[in-house]
């Protein structure tokens, strides 16, 4: 880039006469080699952290601050105070303590005592720390081996610069994160540099509007208050700027292409066939509940409208999705329209067929299942009825995407267990139909803070009720157990089996960690299948099997043909054995609660009494938290919000990642109040300027294209 270029822009930017030239300009497209100092090599290591561009780097935002104004003497620390200490590094330790794992120690001192800082495997932190540097820790104190001592604290050097106003007036230094072959202390020189020359150069894609009435900062002085903050009052500002703009631009973008579907799209028109609708409900064991007519009702109005379906119905198992589904299914085969429903895995898209192809065809409507495991000829009859439109409800998995299946008339695409698959396989799918319907499920209860965000595209529909009083967990005694149950435990299992019952056995790896420490499916195989289960008959199931032995080994538990199945977390979802009464989870403290949960609801859906049995070490507060959750409650929504407020958002986006943008610093289990106003405003501007083309929305949707990556043609599709 050449300086004439740079002086335009920062000479169009303090006239404010117009937009900046995003193209010229955008600092996403300028690499971080760019910066004063930062070589070849230094950019390698900022490559590691995911940083190559300038954009990447003023976006690395500290994890962590250290206030130099708030340091205690070392002489006057208790043990468990959450501390921040300065002081000379006087030892410096780095040993071998076990196979696999090294310790580093490192004691500096201030004039009123030692305080140590202890890490294991980051043998590089002895090369950084050593004898006579001057250093900064902040954690919380322990007493060990007769030394008081912080395990793992954010450290940093201080350097004479840094204690003056030079670069932290208010003397607070942030910690970046970093790698072994980059300080903190040099990464922020790094983006001090970087900031000197492009900070100025940073366009805000906020109108100007919504940064006056809400009183935030202007995005450059915000992203510089976050790396070098002037005070806390500042720091918390730049960060509540931040946090706005980050979930408003994602708000944005699922609005954007939310709006583009229901105004740019046309769909089918489907006439709803009452008749046949009626003859469905009057087969049903038990009425509707008011959460089934209520869903029924909303996936209707979208049918019957020429505005496509783009639809997510979730609900736990027993809510009585699938039965929603069908009406969803009658409501436009009945009209001469053909449906798919798509499953992840051959045993669930079974299920599926099995459980409503009866129906339909006391309904008289053709249907078929289609998979990998479809013999060519069975396949070859099926394309050929689907293309004819004899076939008028196909179930299957990834085969129905297949480019060899094509429909005469695609009404609507049901997707199972949205969250295994991808926006591709969903797109996909949708392609086979002109602007289908298309109607996504889950029985993975969903947080409103990830409905808002996640599913902001999609319309929701939620099953709460339980028809006929079932339901996950309401027959299930749920206990968590210690080691010193395990034999007792094992014996109720056994009497189950020679009731004529079945139990699951969940471990949370397949192979033996020496890391984790872990039991694993392999490692317990032998000994459960010759020892503690020697006359039972065991399976092993795990996500390292080919799709066709997965398959085998769960026919032959549902079957019957399988007491005991040891799995891992490949039973989650799509098995369903009212026989099974036992799940025992080992390591239960390593699952989130609506994973439990789930795995929970594979017992306790038959007519007999069942057992989940958790194994867990309860030693942490937070497993501890999970436990009692779990424990005390069996609803899946509840348990999804606490899950959510205990764990965090973690790999919150999963497949959807696809099409989503990160969030960078916003914590959707902190900042709920921040989503609802940021989706307000984003629907304020969307409904007033659709496609964003008004000048003062010209920056806002540059950073949407941005921000959504290659991926902004998927903000134009459904």
């Amino acid at each position: 880039m050449s300086t004439s270029k740079l002086t335009i822009g920062m000479k169009d930017r303090a006239e404010g006469k117009k937009l900046i030239d995003n193209s010229v300009l955008e600092l996403g497209n300028i690499g971080v080699n760019e910066t004063p100092g930062v070589g070849d090599k230094i950019s390698t290591y900022l490559n590691k952290l995911g940083i190559e561009t300038i954009d990447d780097l003023l976006h690395h935002f500290p994890n962590r601050y250290i206030d130099l104004s708030t340091v205690k003497p070392i002489g006057n620390i208790k043990v468990g105070d959450e501390v921040t200490v300065k002081g000379e590094v006087k030892v410096v330790s780095h040993s071998r303590i076990k196979k696999g794992m090294d310790l580093v120690q490192v004691g500096i001192f201030d004039g009123t005592g030692y305080i140590y800082g202890i890490w294991f495997n980051q043998g590089y932190i002895a090369d950084r720390l050593t004898k006579g540097t001057e250093v900064a820790f902040s954690g919380k104190t322990s007493w060990s081996r007769s030394k008081l001592q912080i395990q793992n604290p954010f450290y940093d050097v201080v350097t004479a610069e840094e204690e003056g106003d030079t670069v932290n007036t208010g003397r607070i230094i942030p910690v970046h994160s970093t790698t072994k072959n980059l300080s903190s202390t040099h990464l922020r020189k790094i983006i001090k540099k970087s900031l000197d020359r492009y900070g100025d150069l940073i366009i805000d894609p906020l109108p100007q509007e919504i940064l006056s009435r809400f009183n935030l900062l202007d995005k450059s002085d915000a992203i510089k208050n976050m790396h070098f903050p002037e005070s806390e009052e500042i720091w918390r500002r730049s960060r509540k700027r931040l946090v706005f703009e980050e979930l408003f631009i994602l708000e944005i973008g699922l609005l954007f292409r939310k709006k583009r579907m229901e105004t740019r799209e046309v769909g089918m028109v489907h006439k709803v066939d009452e008749e046949l609708l009626d003859r469905f409900y009057r087969l049903l064991p038990w009425p509707l509940t008011a959460d089934q007519t209520n869903a029924i009702s909303e996936i209707r109005a979208d049918v019957e409208s020429a505005r496509p379906m783009n639809r997510l119905l979730q609900g736990e198992v027993g809510s009585g999705k699938t039965m929603v589904a069908m009406a969803a299914i009658l409501s436009v085969v009945g009209g001469g329209a053909q449906a798919a429903l798509m499953a992840p895995t051959e045993i669930l898209a079974e299920q599926h067929y099995i459980n409503l192809h009866p129906l339909l065809d006391e309904l008289g409507i053709v249907s078929a299942l289609i998979t990998s495991g479809t013999i060519s000829s069975v396949k070859k009859d099926i394309n050929s009825e689907v293309l004819s439109g004899k076939i008028g409800v196909i179930f299957g998995t990834h085969a129905l995407i297949q480019k060899s299946l094509k429909f005469k008339r695609l009404g609507l695409a049901i997707i199972d267990e949205q969250h295994r698959f991808g926006v591709r396989q969903r797109l996909e799918l949708r392609k086979k139909g002109k602007n289908p319907d298309i109607l996504v499920m889950t029985a993975t209860p969903i947080p409103r803070t990830i409905s808002l965000t996640l599913f902001g595209d999609l319309d929701i529909s939620t099953l709460r009720e339980l028809p006929g009083k079932k339901g996950i967990g309401k027959n299930v005694k749920t206990v968590v157990c210690k080691e010193s149950d395990r034999s007792s435990i094992y014996k109720s299992i056994k009497l189950e089996v020679e009731r004529g019952r079945q139990a699951y056995i969940v471990y949370p790896l397949v192979d033996e960690s020496d890391k984790l420490q872990l039991k694993s499916v392999l490692q317990q195989a032998e000994t459960m299948k010759e020892k503690v289960f020697k006359d039972e008959r065991v399976g092993i199931v795990h996500g390292r099997l080919s799709a066709d032995k997965k398959e085998k080994v769960m026919r032959e538990f549902r079957k019957g043909d399988l007491d005991i199945l040891l799995s891992t977390t490949v039973i989650e979802v799509g098995i369903d054995v009212p026989n099974a009464t036992t799940i025992l989870i080992e390591h239960a403290e390593r699952f989130g609660l609506s994973q439990l949960h789930q795995l929970r609801g594979r017992v306790g859906r038959g007519k007999h009494s069942s057992s989940c049995y958790l194994f867990a070490d309860i030693s942490s507060e937070d497993a501890k938290e999970r436990m009692d959750a779990i424990t005390s409650s069996s609803d899946g929504f509840k348990l999804a919000e606490r899950d959510l407020e205990i764990r965090g958002e973690g790999e919150l986006f999963g497949p959807r990642q696809s099409g989503l943008p990160e969030l960078r610093i916003a914590k959707l289990t902190k900042h709920l109040n921040v989503l609802e106003l940021a989706r307000d405003e984003a629907h304020k501007i969307i409904d007033s300027d659709q496609e964003l083309s008004a000048g003062e929305n010209q920056n806002l949707l540059s950073e949407l294209k941005k921000r959504f990556s290659s991926k902004f043609n998927w903000l134009q599709s459904g």
